[in-house]
């Protein structure tokens, strides 16, 4: 039987997942025979709706992200203390992989990008690879409180540095623990289906603008949707979870009031809409700036109106680099919450394109999919014996 892939994905939001699926959707379908184990905190749904094939899935802490107290904010204290709760048992922790590896039959670790990842490939002597556009030293270095955990950067530093090789996406910050880093286009999601077969599959209405709020798994309680429901010139949408407990059967597709529409996620998936192409049928996406969401906007030429989201290095990395692809504005907080979004959304989508706007290739999943099957399709190195005695 042919050795497997598995995958270590962090649960921090859903961006690590989403890419992940992208690669493993690209493995299989260059090579639908592969073996597929992920091991993440992430929610199950997420690959259950988007994965297109068969993976051995298993819920697993990988590692702690950071500490959010809502989609906005974050607790630096305590995403530090927990950090080091986790890493500073890394060995043991890792060490209690390998039984699990053996009954994956796994042949190659992929981690985006759990150190653990790195440290298990260290115990069980398969080779590993980091997928990624930051590392989490890199992430905890910019925290003041690191300096209670002096260990905390060594050991994250010294399980990455076990990596066989990193491949680096673009708007990236890290990556100096790896040896063998290569670049790679960005992974991103396609729509398939056009505005007007999103419309009609989800029921909205065709006539205005739509407008997508996207912050993932937290959503944005204190929102006022009033305001959302009263706006004239748009149609908002959010994508919502089906709630614990709840069938396909029981889930309505969608709910509105006025101008704003909740779209329940797994219902939208059931009649054949990915969450991509409800990203393509919008002319613009309120969100905070993730690596994912970023690249489903530029690979759907969709404006993007973005808020802060806390002390977070990836934000500027992200602010900076994500105005050479798309059209973008910022909108502050209290505006956000207040639902004061036409002026600066009238203002976004009345921009002109930069004339030094790049068109980025975005086929990076099917770039780290070809890399992932050549180093799985390596031969395993033989274990140096001692050497021989030489006759007398």
């Amino acid at each position: 039987m042919a050795a497997a892939i598995v995958f270590y994905v962090s649960g921090h939001g859903f961006g690590h997942a989403s890419r992940t699926i992208e690669v493993i959707n690209a493995v299989l379908a260059s090579r639908p025979e592969t073996r597929i184990g992920v091991r993440t905190a992430a929610p199950r749904w997420i690959f259950d709706l988007t994965v297109r094939g068969k993976i051995a899935f298993s819920t697993l802490e990988c590692d702690t992200g950071v500490v959010q107290v809502d989609a906005l904010t974050l607790d630096e204290a305590d995403t530090i203390r927990r950090a080091w709760a986790f890493h500073s048992d890394l060995v043991t922790r890792a060490a209690s992989e390998t039984r699990i590896l053996r009954e994956l039959g796994a042949g190659l670790i992929v981690g985006d990008i759990p150190p653990l990842a790195f440290a298990v490939s260290a115990a069980s002597g398969i080779p590993s690879i980091a997928l990624g556009n930051f590392t989490w030293d890199w992430i905890y270095a910019d925290y003041p409180r690191v300096r209670l955990a002096p260990s905390l950067l060594p050991a994250i530093r010294g399980a990455y540095a076990k990596g066989s090789m990193a491949l680096r996406l673009p708007m990236s910050g890290g990556f100096e623990p790896f040896s063998n880093v290569k670049d790679i286009p960005m992974i991103a999601r396609h729509a398939t289906r056009t505005k007007q077969e999103v419309c009609k599959l989800l029921k909205l209405p065709a006539d205005k603008p739509i407008v997508l709020m996207s912050f993932g798994g937290y959503g944005l309680p204190g929102l006022d949707t009033d305001v959302l429901s009263k706006f004239k010139k748009y149609t908002v949408v959010s994508a919502t979870n089906l709630p614990v407990g709840r069938s396909r059967k029981d889930a309505a597709l969608a709910s509105r009031k006025g101008s704003y529409v909740r779209v329940n996620e797994e219902a939208m998936y059931n009649v054949g809409v990915r969450y991509e192409d409800l990203v393509g049928a919008a002319d613009a996406v309120v969100t905070k700036p993730g690596f994912g969401i970023i690249s489903e906007c530029i690979a759907n030429d969709t404006a993007m109106l973005y808020t802060s989201r806390g002390h977070f290095p990836e934000y500027d990395v992200l602010v900076e680099e994500m105005p050479k692809y798309l059209r973008t504005a910022f909108i502050g907080q209290d505006e956000l919450f207040a639902g004061k979004w036409e002026t600066p959304l009238n203002k976004l989508l009345a921009q002109r394109k930069a004339k030094n706007q790049q068109k980025p290739d975005t086929n990076g999943a099917e770039v780290a999919a070809e890399l992932l099957l050549k180093a799985l399709d390596k031969p395993p190195k033989k274990p140096r014996g001692r050497p021989r005695a030489k006759k007398a």
